[in-house]
This record gives structure tokens, sequence and C-alpha cells, in this order.
């Protein structure tokens, strides 16, 4: 009877020591190695700092690396956050992220400038616009800073009726993503560049978070990467940051 007492005793706590290391084993890594200004480790209004700890609250490691984004880098990373940079990925960092995501890997992107992130994007068979957005409906402060609406059946909307966006980028889905988040279709981007709209504008309903698949793992692509700065972290705001959370770690 002990005997049996003690086994159970050890089955229990090496069930839970199992569930516990499942739980805690998962690791999101930030690029911080493309010139980002705004990173996890700082406190400020546009810092990353409480992204990060919403991830921490949901039992992943988080961590960040300025080192070239490889195979070695990313050996032990469950999810891959790329935000905001202002230097371009080298071709051989857009190959190992490639092959991180076509092994299982799970990555989130958010343009703050489209440039730096052009070779990856074309990698995943995707583009962004060339303008900034501008909007006509649900505008929050001025017509570039607005809520999005139309929300496609996604586990990152779950619970969720808008988020807001404060300076985004179009993004064209190709063949590989779908689009599960637009804009109203009063928007317009600046194409002639003369700051108002006009005659040579595009007018349309368009794309500002894009998602897909690349072998066995998946990808998710922003227009914006203030949604997830700590001054933008309203109710809706932090609600989609908990939702990537738990995407990234594959929940």
């Amino acid at each position: 009877m002990k005997l049996n007492l003690w086994m159970f005793v050890v089955s229990v706590l090496f069930w839970t020591s199992s569930v516990f290391a499942a739980e805690g084993g998962t690791k999101i890594l930030f690029d911080q190695g493309h010139n980002q200004r705004f990173v996890i480790e700082e406190k400020g209004e546009l810092q990353l700092s409480k992204l990060a700890d919403i991830m921490r609250a949901q039992s992943s490691e988080v961590a960040s690396s300025a080192k070239p984004l490889s195979d070695e880098t990313l050996k032990d990373t469950t999810a891959l956050v790329i935000s905001g940079p202002f230097e371009s990925l080298r071709t051989e960092e857009v190959d190992a992220v490639g092959r991180f995501i076509e092994r299982g890997g799970r990555v989130a992107v958010m343009l703050h400038i489209g440039p730096p992130l052009a070779g990856l994007l074309i990698k995943l068979d995707l583009d962004h616009s060339n303008a900034v957005l501008h909007e006509r409906k649900n505008i929050i402060d001025s017509d570039i800073n607005f809520r999005v609406m139309d929300l496609s059946s996604s586990p990152l909307f779950a619970g969720l009726p808008q988020f807001s966006i404060y300076g985004g980028w179009a993004l064209d889905p190709g063949k590989t993503a779908t689009a599960i988040a637009k804009t109203s279709p009063e928007t317009w981007a600046d194409l002639d560049g003369d700051k108002k709209l006009s005659t040579g504008d595009a007018i349309a309903s368009f794309n500002v978070v894009v998602s897909g698949t690349l072998g066995a793992g998946s990808f998710v692509v922003f227009g914006d990467d203030a949604i997830f700065q700590n001054k933008y972290l309203d109710e809706n705001n932090s609600k989609l940051a908990a939702n990537l959370a738990d995407w990234l770690a594959g929940r």
C-alpha cells in the first residue's frame, strides 16, 4: 500500500513537472540586431516592454538578440518577432528565417518602414505599399491613426471587436497568405505625394494584417509596429497582444 502510494506521488510530481516544462518551454525571441529604435528592455512610451511582459505573463520565456539571424541564433527558439527594423535583413538572414518557419517556427513581423523588410516579405511572397494609409472613417486623432474593424475569423482576433493602428502600410498577401484585417473602403493612399486626396491616389479597403504558412510553420505580418508600443496598448490592443502571445506559443 505504501509502495503504491509512493508510486502515485512520484507519477503526479512527474506529470506536474512535465506540464510545467511544456508550458514554460516556449521561447519568444525579439530580433534587435537591425537598428531597432523600440525594444523590449526600455520603458518609454514607444518601447515594447509591456508587450514582452504580456508574453511572460502567459508562461513564455522572452529574450532579445542583436546577433545576425541564423540557424544557430534561432536553434532553441519557438517564435521570432521582428518589429520595426530600420536596417535591412541580409540575404542569409532572410534565408535563415525562411528555414525557421519551414521547420515549424512562428514569426510575427511589424513594419515601421517597409524597405528593411522587403527581402523577407519577398521571401514570403508578400509586398507592402509605398505610402502610409489615410482613413476617412474610424479616425482616432488624425487620418493616419484609426481603428480597424474589418477582422476575419482568426485566433489573433478572438474576443476582439477592433484594434488601432498609428501610421500603417498596406500589405499584399500574394498567393501564400490571407488578409485577416482590412481598413474601411474609404481609405486612401497618397500615391502622387501631394499630401492630399487627389485624382492620382488610390481609394480602397486595404489589408493591414496578413497571415500564412510556409512548410510546417506560420507567419503573421502587421502593417504597423506602433500597435504594440507601450503608449498604444489600450484595452483592445492589449487583447491583441495577448492573442499574439498565445499564437506565437502555439496555443
